[in-house]
């Protein structure tokens, strides 16, 4: 991976903060204290530093990612701020399920596209999610621009919510997320 792509997923890259706020989207998917919240394919902690950070007092965040540099310099980062509230697994998130029926909040930032197999990705998510538990997915617009990744790799927001519904999961509701993005909510099936 080169060094401006795993820069891009770190928890601390000022430069992607100018264009997505992961604190205030973190607020609109609902996250609060005493939550369960796991973020799938978490990188170097963008979301899951600010999500363990909310959560200090009461919840518990979960973290998986293939890559085990990010999830130990993760380890580090939560260390160095006593955050103990931060569970991290190396993984492929087609094959890790963290708790059976435990989260609050399942989310993808940025990642569905990326994934072997986005389907059992997105199966694992429905096992991992409370009865009452909603599963996000926050992606790139399936547009032509300077960031993100190649046009062709993209998934539009009715592939995403195609994929999801077939996972299932009723989608609830599809709205932009700044510029550069799209968020999908949904829930389980058996709960409406």
């Amino acid at each position: 991976m080169n060094t401006r792509r795993k820069h891009y997923f770190t928890a601390d890259n000022v430069e992607r903060r100018e264009w997505q706020n992961p604190e205030a989207i973190l607020a609109d998917v609902g996250l609060k204290p005493a939550l369960i919240f796991i973020d799938v394919g978490c990188g170097g902690g963008f979301f899951t530093m600010p999500a363990a950070r909310l959560t200090r007092e009461s919840g518990e965040v979960y973290g998986i990612d293939i890559n085990p540099d990010y999830i130990n310099e993760l380890r580090e980062l939560a260390a160095k701020e006593n955050l103990n509230n931060l569970d991290l697994t190396v993984g492929k998130a087609e094959e890790v399920v963290v708790c059976e029926g435990c989260a609050d909040i399942v989310f993808f930032g940025v990642v569905l596209h990326d994934f072997e197999d986005a389907s059992r990705v997105l199966r694992n998510a429905n096992k991992m999610l409370k009865p009452n538990g909603r599963l996000f997915n926050l992606d790139w617009k399936k547009e032509q621009m300077d960031l993100g990744p190649q046009f062709q790799k993209r998934f539009s927001e009715d592939y995403a919510s195609d994929l999801i519904k077939t996972a299932g999961f009723i989608i609830e509701n599809i709205k932009p997320s700044g510029r550069y993005h799209y968020l999908i909510s949904a829930i389980k099936q058996s709960e409406r």
